[in-house]
């Protein structure tokens, strides 16, 4: 089946774009829409089916866009509604299906309706559209409850007339109440507001937090372990009435819209809820991101979310790296067991050796690869990009670092502007100043450390044994063959800690397999078999080594 046909988000390849840090088509430092548009023939080169934009909405960008201040705008840091209408109509003209993200549990503190809400102040019609609460204690002086932000800290703020309002996230992240019907109308006009100009998808964004419990309780000892639908505030049962009504929504256009759940849901089973036939078409199989690079371990995840989306006829959604978490060669740098920790701050204690991280993070790209369902790339993992761990403190802009006290660098490791050509300013981050021979007018954003040059776009791109080609390969190999995207996996037997697996397609037909040695002594390839991509170089006998993945054809 084509990544192009009905159900193309079956077993498509999505790229997600941080547009601050992607590319700059004006010379500020910024990425934007024209850096976006300037790169699209990359992305078309790559063979990617979807692009995944992250925030591009007006924002004030205290939580890196995630705090919107107006859904149905584009922030002018990065274009208007004119080029975003434009970027998409290019990107269809390329085959390229693209996918929005939407933020529906919090609004900015700069929204309009969060500006009435502190205006019209306790008891008005215009705080119920957020979550408002008087505090404890004869004088009201204390939080409402003892809930804390995501990002450290209580998860509440007083204003000035005495009251406290809900931010799970920062605190210019007010959360809304899902319970006002305004809410809901205003989500559904946003949704239709993009799917009327040609965006075919949203990703949700922390979709299992939306509702809360009533009566706000205090967070139990041990609560965060609860997985069937009693946790205060997250995986609530009736979240699902909510994504049933945006699905009827996707499915009135033709051809339908689809989703991609963002629900850190540790239990398959509750994952696999939010992928009814009535409510959102995938999630992202996060279990696999966190797995260990452990053999055992992996199959145990990948068996995991296989079986539990198959359940309810949803291909299981996978992803090694993203723009909250440490990029995989350098979280695969560390110990194996250092896997199970995603962000930059789990895993900065531990020796590293980055050589043997990109090494790995090859291989688990390819074994990505070769799963059944859907894959999600990062941008810049196509050039093999570490984490930045080392930024100077004084140019942090995650919320984490400030909320946590100073005890925790948070994000933007895996934020930094991508390098797209080694020899000129902000390694040619920006489009417009690299072609007119300009100097940069301002530094990127975010600074970009000197390793950068080896990873850059021009130098992968004179490198037959880089990266990107290997990413080419990989996604050329996947569109051709058709036992790869949709279909069946069956595991082979194979030595301890390795992984050896055939893939079947829909219509029957096979003669793929892929062998994942993890941790083992060299391995034999298969008779007869002839490898069609491989991770990294054979032994000199034709040997599989450690962390190598090898695709064959039989």
């Amino acid at each position: 089946m084509s990544a192009h046909d009905l159900d193309w988000w079956r077993n498509a390849v999505v790229y997600q774009v941080y547009i601050r840090s992607f590319a700059d088509g004006n010379g500020d430092g910024t990425g934007d829409i024209a850096g976006l548009r300037s790169k699209l023939d990359h992305l078309a080169r790559l063979g990617v089916d979807a692009i995944w934009i992250n925030p591009w909405y007006p924002s004030p960008l205290a939580d890196g866009g995630y705090d919107v201040a107006d859904y149905r705008a584009i922030d002018p840091r990065f274009g208007d509604t004119a080029q975003a209408e434009a970027f998409v109509a290019e990107a269809h003209e390329r085959g390229i299906k693209i996918l929005l993200d939407i933020v529906p549990n919090h609004h900015s503190d700069e929204h309009e309706w969060f500006r009435e809400a502190l205006a019209a102040g306790p008891g008005s019609p215009e705080r119920e559209r957020y979550v408002f609460r008087d505090g404890r204690g004869p004088d009201g002086a204390q939080p409402p409850n003892n809930w804390e932000s995501m990002f450290g800290g209580p998860a509440w703020e007083r204003v000035p007339d005495g009251q406290w309002y809900l931010h799970l996230f920062d605190v210019k992240q007010p959360d809304v109440n899902w319970e006002h019907p305004e809410i809901r109308e205003d989500f559904e006009r946003t949704l239709r507001f993009w799917f009327d100009r040609g965006v075919d998808g949203f990703r949700v964004d922390v979709a299992n937090a939306m509702i809360k419990q009533p009566g706000l309780p205090d967070i139990e000892q041990g609560v965060n372990d609860v997985q069937d639908g009693g946790h205060p505030y997250l995986d609530r049962d009736d979240v699902h009435e909510v994504y049933r009504s945006w699905r009827a929504i996707g499915d009135s256009y033709d051809p339908p819209k689809v989703f991609v759940a963002e629900a850190w849901v540790p239990d398959p089973e509750r994952l696999a809820r939010y992928l009814r036939p009535d409510e959102l078409q995938t999630a992202f199989s996060f279990n696999f991101l966190t797995a260990a690079w452990l053999a055992d371990d992996l199959r145990r995840n990948i068996d995991d979310a296989i079986a539990e989306n198959t359940a309810v006829g949803a291909p299981a959604t996978w992803v090694l790296s993203n723009h909250d978490v440490c990029r995989h060669p350098s979280r695969l740098a560390r110990k194996p067991e250092a896997g199970r920790g995603w962000l930059l701050d789990d895993v900065l204690d531990l020796p590293a050796d980055p050589e043997l991280g990109l090494r790995r993070a090859r291989a688990a790209t390819l074994l990505m690869l070769a799963l059944p369902g859907t894959a999600y790339l990062y941008q810049g993992e196509e050039f093999g990009l570490p984490e930045v761990e080392d930024i100077p403190v004084e140019q942090l802009d995650d919320p984490t670092w400030e909320l946590s006290g100073h005890s925790k660098r948070g994000r933007d490791g895996c934020r930094v502007p991508l390098p797209w050509a080694a020899n000129e300013p902000s390694f040619g981050f920006s489009v417009n100043a690299r072609s007119a021979g300009a100097a940069l007018s301002d530094p990127a954003w975010l600074p970009q450390p000197e390793v950068f040059a080896r990873h850059a776009a021009d130098v992968q791109e004179s490198d037959p044994d880089s990266v990107l080609h290997l990413y080419r390969d990989a996604l050329a190999i996947r569109h051709a063959h058709p036992a790869l995207g949709g279909g069946t996996l069956t595991w082979l037997d194979s030595p301890e800690g390795t992984l050896a697996l055939a893939r079947t397609s829909n219509e029957g037909e096979s003669g793929f397999t892929a062998l994942v040695n993890v941790s083992s002594s060299p391995v034999s390839l298969p008779e007869d078999a002839e490898v069609l991509l491989a991770s990294g170089p054979l032994t000199a006998r034709d040997e599989v080594p450690a962390d190598t993945t090898v695709w064959l054809r039989q």
